[in-house]
């Protein structure tokens, strides 16, 4: 059934990325839209600490919701929200971006583009940049799109495009009920945001719904047994197969490793062949991946995430030889263990983007024991950091702590690592990231590495992850 939204009375909750590329694609189909988007609104949106105003607060969301035939959400508002409870409880659809996208596709005329989906809690960015660097190499006309670049529901419009690189978060996916991509992959999952979510089973399930009705395959991280679980349990089509993907030897049907070559057992021979599963297909070497850092061997977590990409491309169709050419022609975004110095024999690194323990860890398991001088703290998002630092703390030599609540990451390094030297920059002090950097040098060692990679989000001393970086950069460069 064609969705037709002409004469719908649509809400639009949020008029950032999200709320202006819905308005700009429903007008021009006759929806009557009706915004919600100044900062006295946006508050009414969110829960209420006093019981009192949370009832006002319904009452003025029920108000705007008369008479609404649908809702399309921003990822920032909460389900928990006045607004999204008092629609759900009156029956009225909820769209996130990405379930406003699937149903517009096709609107044009024209033949929709593929999608290959992309979620995790880390490596979801640099995943859909290497599938997207892959799929044009292939000569297809890709684009990464979603929670990174253009606005999902402008690239479907977009009839240009033959496939969608589609990088979802758990935000996104909460909305969304309608998504039958062609292939879809978790890579991880670890508890994260999980004050929006209520908790840790509540953001798995909104994860896993990017399985549901996946056409082709879902990819799951053998390394990680909840997304094995999550296919499992996932409704798709008929025919859809599920495939790990493996820092080792991959099983059959599975990616993985053999030595330092990353091999198909998955999608090399059609099925039926004579002698399939003693065969495998060679995707791509180390040594495609020697530009994504500066280690010999590529960091775990590069590989990984190099396995989901030619899994993804590999289900789409993509010739072999597109594999290993798209990853080598793929540059990564700023932010991502990226190298911004070397000083007096240390070298300094921005991994902003790891805005939690998942992602930390990644980081720090890329450089040799003994050698970091880890900068951390942030806005904890309701985790906690005891394992993060039990696993890792071979790979320091001292930690600096910035944040505004540093005790989260303070009182972890005491239980678990009360042999490292560690220095808490006051908060209260201004230029908090030239003074991290300079507390962080008089810690390291020639051939250290001082590394960003905070372990929360940014928006307490920071506009965003990247300002957080940019300022990193800045002060080491200051040296």
């Amino acid at each position: 059934m064609t969705f037709n939204p002409d004469g719908a009375q649509v809400l639009v909750a949020g008029l950032g990325l999200t709320g202006h590329a819905a308005v700009n694609a429903l007008t021009p189909l006759g929806a009557r839209v009706t915004t919600v988007a100044d900062d006295a609104e946006a508050d009414r949106l969110m829960p209420k600490a006093d019981p009192a105003a949370g009832v006002d607060g319904i009452a003025e969301a029920t108000a705007l919701l008369d008479g609404a035939d649908f809702v399309v959400t921003s990822p920032g508002i909460p389900p928990s929200s006045p607004l999204l409870s008092q629609a759900v409880l009156r029956g009225i659809p909820v769209y996130s971006e990405v379930e406003l996208a699937w149903l517009l596709r096709g609107v044009n005329g024209k033949k929709p583009a593929e999608w290959l989906a992309v979620t995790g809690t880390n490596g979801k960015t640099t995943t859909v940049g290497m599938l997207e660097s892959i799929l044009n190499t292939a000569g297809e006309h890709a684009r990464a799109v979603g929670n990174v670049g253009p606005s999902l529901v402008e690239a479907v419009l977009d009839p240009s495009l033959d496939v969608l690189a589609v990088e979802l978060s758990s935000f996104q996916l909460h909305f969304t009920h309608s998504m039958s991509a062609q292939a879809s992959a978790i890579l991880n999952i670890a508890p994260d945001h999980l004050d929006w979510h209520g908790g840790l089973d509540n953001y798995a399930a909104d994860k896993g719904k990017i399985y549901h009705n996946v056409q082709v395959a879902g990819i799951y991280n053998v390394a990680d047994p909840l997304t094995e679980k999550l296919i499992a349990e996932a409704e798709v089509v008929d025919g859809a197969r599920a495939v790990g993907f493996t820092l080792g030897i991959p099983q059959r049907g599975m990616v993985g490793v053999v030595d330092d070559v990353l091999v198909d057992r998955a999608f090399h021979l059609p099925w039926g062949t004579a002698h399939r599963e003693k065969h495998a297909d060679g995707l791509a070497t180390y040594a495609d991946l020697a530009h994504l850092g500066s280690a010999p061997v590529p960091a775990p977590h590069v590989v990984a995430n190099a396995l989901a990409a030619a899994a993804l491309a590999r289900a789409h169709g993509a010739p072999l030889e597109a594999i290993a050419a798209g990853l080598r022609a793929f540059q990564p975004g700023a932010h991502r263990i990226e190298t911004i110095a070397e000083v007096e024999g240390v070298t300094y690194v921005d991994d902003s983007k790891a805005t939690n323990a998942h992602a930390a860890a990644a980081s720090l398991q890329a450089f040799p024991a003994g050698t970091v001088v880890w900068i951390a703290g942030g806005l904890a998002k309701g985790a906690t950091f005891d394992d993060l630092v039990k696993h890792n703390k071979a790979a320091l030599r001292g930690v600096v702590v910035i944040g505004v609540d540093q005790t989260e990451i303070t009182g972890a390094l005491s239980r678990h690592a009360n042999d490292i030297r560690v220095i808490c920059i006051d908060p209260s002090e201004t230029e908090v990231m030239q003074r991290a950097v300079a507390a962080a040098r008089q810690l390291a060692l020639p051939g250290d590495t001082v590394l960003l990679a905070p372990a929360g989000a940014s928006m307490d001393q920071f506009r965003s992850y990247a300002h957080r970086g940019e300022a990193f950069a800045e002060a080491v460069k200051q040296l």
